[in-house]
């Protein structure tokens, strides 16, 4: 299964009943939920890697991935504009990427 196959099966999700699906019944929720839920996983998927756990980081990596894709759903941005952002930045060194960004742009570091 590719992300794609995955963003459409979502897609298609999207309006099914909430009792007979999960991706139904988080979208439902509202996006603020999708995004709690999407945070949820990741610091779930951070917690495996460091504790390296490959077998459960590779599971929580898919969570990761479906809840990301469950958010960007629920806001109506197309994983083709996220591959298309990232296409854009495929040329220029990250350093360089993240200078050029305005300062309400770029993440606070801790």
């Amino acid at each position: 299964m590719t992300l794609d196959d995955l963003a459409a099966t979502i897609a298609a999700r999207a309006g099914a009943s909430a009792q007979d699906s999960w991706t139904a019944k988080l979208l439902a929720k509202g996006p603020e939920k999708c995004a709690e839920k999407f945070g949820e996983e990741a610091i779930e998927a951070i917690i495996e890697a460091v504790k390296g756990d490959t077998a459960a980081l590779t599971s929580e990596a898919a969570d990761v991935l479906f809840h990301l894709l469950v958010m960007l759903q629920s806001r109506g941005v197309a994983l083709a504009d996220v591959m298309a952002e990232l296409e854009r930045r495929k040329s220029q060194s990250g350093i360089a990427e993240k200078a050029a960004r305005t300062p309400s742009q770029t993440p606070k570091e801790g």
